[in-house]
C-alpha cells in the first residue's frame, strides 16, 4: 500500500505523541527527527487537531501533545483521516475479456479488506510496543548482500 506524503506524516507526528502524551513538541521537533518539511507537518497537524487527535498548544514553549486514546485508536483511523482506503477495485475497463476483469476486481478487492481488517486491528498502543521491541538496523545491515556463485568445472 503507497501511503500519501501526508499519512505518512500524520502517523509518524501521531505515533511521536502518543508515546509520551504529556509531552509537546512542535512541528519543527517532528519535522527534524523524522526528515521531512516542518511546513507540510504543520498542515498536517492542524488536520489532526480538527479530528481530536492532538491538541495544539499556544505561546511559549507551545506545540502539539497528543489527545486520543492510544489503546483505542488505530492505524486506519489515523489513515482514513487522508486516504481513502478500502474503495471499490478497479480492474482494467478496457479488457477483452469481462471474466478475467471481474477476477481482477475479486482479487483486488480481497487485498482491499485484508489491508483495512489488519490496519483496523492495530491500535496505536500496539504500534508503539512493536516499535520499540524491533531491532534496528544499521547502516551495514542495511546494505544487500552480494551473493557468490560457486563454479562448476
Amino acid at each position: 500500500m503507497k501511503l500519501q506524503k501526508a499519512t505518512e506524516f500524520a502517523l509518524y507526528a501521531v505515533l511521536e505523541l502518543a508515546a509520551d502524551p504529556q509531552r509537546q513538541l512542535t512541528a519543527l521537533d517532528i519535522a527534524d527527527k523524522y526528515g521531512i518539511s516542518a511546513h507540510h507537518l504543520a498542515k498536517v497537524l492542524r488536520d489532526l487537531g480538527r479530528a481530536g487527535l492532538v491538541a495544539a498548544v499556544r505561546g511559549v514553549g507551545g506545540g502539539y501533545r497528543f489527545a486520543g486514546n492510544a489503546k483505542r485508536l488505530t492505524l486506519l483511523d489515523v489513515i482514513r483521516l487522508f486516504e481513502d482506503v478500502g474503495g471499490s477495485a478497479d480492474a482494467p475497463t478496457r479488457s477483452p475479456a469481462p471474466d478475467i476483469a471481474e477476477g481482477l476486481r475479486f482479487v483486488l478487492a480481497e487485498i482491499d479488506a485484508q489491508t483495512v481488517a489488519t490496519l483496523r486491528s492495530i491500535s496505536l498502543a500496539t504500534m508503539l510496543k512493536l516499535s520499540a521491541h524491533r531491532p534496528r538496523e544499521s547502516a551495514t545491515d542495511a546494505r544487500p548482500q552480494r551473493r557468490t556463485a560457486s563454479r562448476v568445472r
